[in-house]
């Protein structure tokens, strides 16, 4: 069945998920829905140190948004930071340091954040895709940890700070890799099966929209969505899948095009008219599952995996 997706996945990105995808797709664009003056609204963008994530702090910046950045490493966050604020000529730019693999780094910044600031918007951005199985220090396996439980706990814990905000929203940038996959509740961090990390990878992705979903049917006071930036030329894509890229490179996105939807979903009144908990790609809806794909969870199952995460999150809260 997995061959199937992946060969139907494969032939609907090369159509859509490609810059001229983008280009298709962007002829329908509302450029008025962009120019929006932020100034007086607060953003939050994880790994916001270099590809999608940077490029969307850059479009908030340019806007008069306040950022906080969140970053794994320093000495790239202040790079990013100097530039973004450089080429926005905005100095509300913050940086905060995360690493979103550890549950209770995230925890921990996540209740100090919200005791001093205010927040509007918060974009989970930060992801990692690692090819070998590797234990974080907290013994979680490290995609998982990162990709999944780390958003959930930054998304949980700022979900109070959020709804005291005017039009908040949450965005998460997820991956059309995750039409490929089934959830797998019952092995989330891939203790049975033979450790993939591409397909790790996506089955994380398919958490991200599941938890999308959950999130916007409780806290109806959100605006929740979740998003695919297409296949972009991005330094993590170069790094975790080096063959893809060398394949791919002249038909990849730029990182401006990924983090488009991003920026539209934070900041639009168009994306706020949306039903909340989507799964969008270039500005559009778009389904959750392929054609005749079986990707289909039960609504146990995803009750499941929430059940999991709050239960991993509670251990590791300080």
């Amino acid at each position: 069945m997995s061959i199937y997706r992946n060969a139907v996945w494969f032939m609907k990105g090369l159509q859509e998920y490609t810059k001229s995808g983008y280009e298709a797709a962007a002829k329908t664009f509302v450029p008025a829905d962009l120019e929006v003056n932020l100034s007086g609204r607060s953003f939050m963008v994880t790994g916001a140190n270099s590809g999608i994530g940077k490029a969307t702090a850059q479009e908030i910046a340019n806007r008069g948004g306040t950022v906080h950045l969140v970053c794994r490493n320093q000495g790239r966050a202040e790079t990013a930071r100097d530039e973004i604020v450089e080429k926005s000529k905005n100095h509300n730019v913050h940086i905060h340091i995360v690493d979103m693999s550890s549950a209770r780094q995230v925890w921990e910044f996540g209740q100090n954040f919200s005791q001093n600031n205010s927040l509007h918007v918060l974009i989970n951005n930060a992801g990692c895709m690692v090819n070998q199985r590797e234990l974080t220090e907290e013994g979680l396996e490290k995609n998982f940890a990162t990709n999944t439980l780390g958003t959930y706990i930054l998304t949980m814990v700022l979900i109070p700070i959020l709804k005291k905000a005017e039009d908040p929203r949450v965005v998460t940038v997820s991956s059309g890799g995750m039409l490929t996959q089934k959830l797998n509740v019952d092995d989330l961090q891939f203790e049975k099966a033979t450790f993939d990390g591409t397909m790790a990878y996506a089955q994380n992705k398919r958490q991200q929209v599941i938890m999308t979903e959950r999130w916007a049917a409780l806290h109806k006071d959100i605006h929740f969505s979740s998003m695919h930036p297409g296949w972009a030329d991005t330094p993590a894509v170069q790094s975790s899948m080096p063959s893809f890229h060398a394949k791919m490179a002249n038909k990849l996105r730029t990182e401006a095009m990924g983090a488009d939807t991003a920026v539209w979903l934070a900041i639009s009144a168009a994306a706020a008219k949306q039903p909340s908990g989507l799964f969008f790609q270039d500005r559009a809806a778009v389904a959750t599952h392929l054609p005749l794909a079986w990707s289909k969870s039960s609504s146990l199952d995803q009750e499941k995996l929430m059940l999991v995460l709050e239960e991993l999150a509670q251990k590791f809260k300080p």
